[in-house]
């Protein structure tokens, strides 16, 4: 009797590490990560190696800017909210600086779809008539904006 318990209770030990093993070796990569989306469009375009490796070479070119930039948004955001603070607390608003806040926001806004335009064309320039227009939908669906892509 303390065989059958010993080899049923092995047994399921074995199978579950198997089982875990299996899906973590399996598991995609996460999708949050440069490398986790590039295997996302590598897989979902096709991609041959070579095209894989040229997309990531462009990726990890433009990344710094990218970086950058988004730096650059996140502090119009703080800037933005400590207009709103200094409005709410005093009810007044510095119409100049608010303009030249407006501003600001336009060109880095500008830069980052000039930025991610480019991106992308060069991207699509790697792929084939079919990948590209694939590419180009999953872009055009992903951002209100990317239909720009296209002119």
């Amino acid at each position: 009797m303390k065989r059958t318990i010993l080899s049923l209770t092995l047994g399921l030990v074995v199978g579950l590490v198997t089982h875990l093993t299996y899906f973590r070796l399996s598991a995609p990569a996460q999708a949050n990560t440069l490398d986790g989306q590039l295997a996302w469009m590598k897989g979902e375009l096709h991609l041959t190696d070579a095209q894989y490796a040229r997309i990531k070479e462009l990726h990890q070119a433009s990344s710094p800017r990218l970086q950058a930039m988004a730096l650059q948004v996140a502090a119009l955001k703080a800037e933005f909210t400590a207009f709103e603070k200094i409005r709410r607390t005093t009810d007044q608003v510095d119409f100049l600086e608010f303009a030249r806040f407006v501003e600001n926001r336009r060109h880095i806004n500008r830069e980052c779809l000039d930025s991610t335009r480019q991106l992308v064309l060069a991207a699509a320039e790697v792929m084939n008539p079919q990948q590209r227009q694939r590419y180009i939908q999953l872009v055009a669906s992903a951002e209100p904006q990317a239909s720009s892509f296209l002119n």
